[in-house]
């Protein structure tokens, strides 16, 4: 089992105010969603599904059946059709081989809050599902990874939903790996392999991949789908919420346009506008109405999503409650920075805490060699004992002359300047002393976070799993999703 500890969100400076206030149920926000992020809340919200429709069950047992049928494989053993069954979610894009590491940490999140509702809530089986964004059409956004150094690339031409995609032009990526040689070898699209490979992952967990992109769905959200076509009025429903989450000084995500519907086409995905007509099996929700599409096709209890989507989702509370539709629980993703025993030796011989690393790298360095020196770097002593003497100096010269006064200003903010300088070299000449060090550090910091971003945000996860086989079994072991803390691992 991989070596771990945990921080407090609050210690690494690095989580929004909403994210933080929302985890501590703060009571202004209280407004924006339904039951808080505790377990023993699953107990009102089991209560509130409890209605979900016996017909919209069996549709959707019936889409999955044959969608796991279509790559040649069984659905995980579950039965959505039984009314004391119920899903909790993430989704995420469609990225090629999983894209980078905080995918594999939310699907794992996902599995261990089913286990651990299983164990507290043992009459009701808990199916933890990944819903597959197969609507996007960001591909910039998925059509690359990152890992060990190389950035791995599928350029094509093809347009529209990228789950529609197929997998013609796929590149020959050099990392074996039997799940997804065989998953793009044998996928006939791009939501096929990534069902093959997730399956391959994850199935024996009971991860269920659902690909919303049917009709028979479509058809069970289309009175919804109706109403923002031809009333437009959830528009106005997200621009009053975002504007009281704005007022009380969160910064908000997304925003709401009269139509929030796209048409898919056979190859490409349009944006519908007021006035439009369309075949209602053929639109596509954006942003958003798709988090109210999952909770009306899914017996969905909660979502778990990284800290921008928990912030969008509480601008549309609003949308819920219009259509009378349970608000899911909202539980943030487990987060994680993996070190090798090398690295994690190295920041403690250099007197590194990991919220030392969560710094820029400019605040690194500053804090870095003012942490280490033995000597005075800053002015501010200097320029504090200098205060006095220019006032008294300021006072007798406009005593003389009422026009000196202006001089003695300009000398004094001229004496300022010229301490701050002398700090800036003080220091520079310091972090020159140091400069093995200071080497070290930004070389830590650059392999933890590459190219300036977070590493579950960049790298891919068979970075570790190559040399770790058991990497995602441990994360199962280790990921606690009721457990709001971010999890520093050495493996």
């Amino acid at each position: 089992m991989m070596n771990h500890k945990t921080h407090s969100f609050a210690s690494l400076n690095a989580f929004s105010k909403l994210l933080l206030d929302y985890l501590a149920e703060k009571p202004e926000l209280k407004a924006f969603y339904g039951n808080g992020p505790q377990i023993s809340n699953f107990k009102e919200q089991i209560s509130e599904k409890k209605g979900f429709p016996a017909a919209t069950r069996e549709v959707l047992q019936t889409v999955l059946t044959e969608q796991y049928a279509a790559i040649g494989a069984e659905m995980p053993a579950i039965d959505l059709r039984k009314e004391n069954t119920f899903t909790v979610t993430t989704g995420h894009q469609l990225n090629i081989y999983t894209g980078p590491l905080y995918v594999i940490y939310k699907l794992v999140s996902t599995i261990n809050l089913a286990r651990a509702l299983q164990k507290t809530y043992p009459a009701q089986r808990f199916v933890p599902v990944y819903w597959m964004a197969t609507e996007d059409h960001d591909f910039e956004e998925i059509n690359h990874f990152f890992a060990f150094g190389t950035k791995y690339e599928w350029n094509t031409s093809q347009k529209g939903a990228v789950g529609r995609f197929n997998l013609g032009d796929f590149p020959k990526i050099p990392l074996r790996n039997e799940f997804f040689d065989k998953a793009y070898a044998e996928g006939k699209t791009l939501s096929e392999a990534v069902r093959m490979y997730m399956h391959a992952l994850f199935g024996a967990e009971g991860l269920v991949c659902l690909d919303a992109d049917d009709a028979r769905l479509k058809s069970i959200f289309a009175p919804i789908m109706e109403v923002d076509l031809k009333q437009q009025i959830h528009e106005p429903i997200v621009r009053a919420t975002t504007e009281k989450l704005e007022a009380l000084g969160y910064k908000t995500q997304v925003s709401a346009r009269p139509v929030n519907l796209f048409e898919l086409t056979e190859n490409d995905r349009v944006r519908l506008e007021t006035g439009d007509s369309v075949d209602i099996t053929k639109a596509s929700p954006n942003v958003i109405l798709r988090p109210l599409y999952q909770e009306v096709i899914l017996p969905n209890l909660a979502y778990i999503g990284g800290p921008a989507e928990v912030a969008y989702w509480l601008q549309l509370k609003g949308i819920f409650d219009l259509h009378q539709v349970p608000f899911p629980i909202l539980l943030p993703r487990n987060f994680a920075i993996v070190k090798t025993q090398k690295q994690a030796e190295k920041a403690e011989k250099l007197g590194l805490s990991l919220a030392d690393l969560f710094k820029n790298e400019l605040a690194l360095r500053r804090d870095f060699v003012a942490g280490r020196t033995t000597h005075q770097l800053d002015t501010a002593s200097e320029a504090q004992a200098l205060q006095p003497i220019l006032t008294e100096l300021a006072a007798r010269a406009k005593a003389i002359d009422p026009t000196l006064e202006a001089s003695v200003l300009a000398e004094q903010a001229r004496w300022i300047k010229g301490l701050d300088r002398l700090a800036k070299k003080l220091k520079r000449a310091e972090e020159r002393n140091q400069g093995d060090e200071v080497r070290q550090v930004l070389a830590l910091k650059e392999a933890l976070f590459p190219a300036g971003e977070w590493q579950e945000r960049h790298t891919n996860f068979l970075e570790f799993a190559s040399d770790h086989p058991e990497f995602i079994p441990d994360l199962l072991q280790i990921f606690d999703p009721l457990h709001f803390e971010f999890y520093e691992i050495t493996l």
